[in-house]
């Protein structure tokens, strides 16, 4: 009887670790897929998000660059479901990332499964976003 609590109890351990293991895949895989590019139309701006850097540029601006910041999630959802990127040297600027069932640039057919709002300074920039 011993013999088999025993065994139980191991089996039990082994499963809890390989579910541990499983999640880290995962959390991992989601770090790699990190890179998002949104864009937007009228006028037209987009910001490539990526480890190294974000990136704002527009045909009526200069490029900015702004160092990369871990992004804040919604509490009790999954990470992947909204995404805030604070700008940093830039006050008051953010980017939000937000999954939805289809966005659409309004210029072309291709639908987009991210929706991206860029708050740059007093500006508000409405747009649509996917993983690179």
């Amino acid at each position: 009887m011993k013999t088999f609590l025993s065994s139980i109890a191991f089996f039990g351990l082994g499963i809890t670790l390989l579910s541990m293991y499983g999640n880290n895949l995962v959390i991992a895989q989601n770090s790699k897929s990190e890179d998002i590019i949104a864009r937007g139309t009228e006028p037209f701006w987009s910001v490539t998000v990526s480890k190294s850097a974000i990136i704002y540029s527009s045909p009526d601006k200069p490029k900015q660059t702004f160092p990369y910041t871990k992004p804040l999630t919604a509490q009790g959802r999954p990470a992947n479901l909204v995404r805030v990127y604070r700008l940093k040297d830039q006050r008051n600027s953010i980017l939000i990332i937000k999954q939805v069932d289809a966005c659409s640039d309004g210029m072309s057919d291709k639908n987009y499964p991210y929706s991206a709002t860029l708050i740059l300074g007093n500006q508000v920039l409405d747009g649509c976003a996917e993983k690179k």
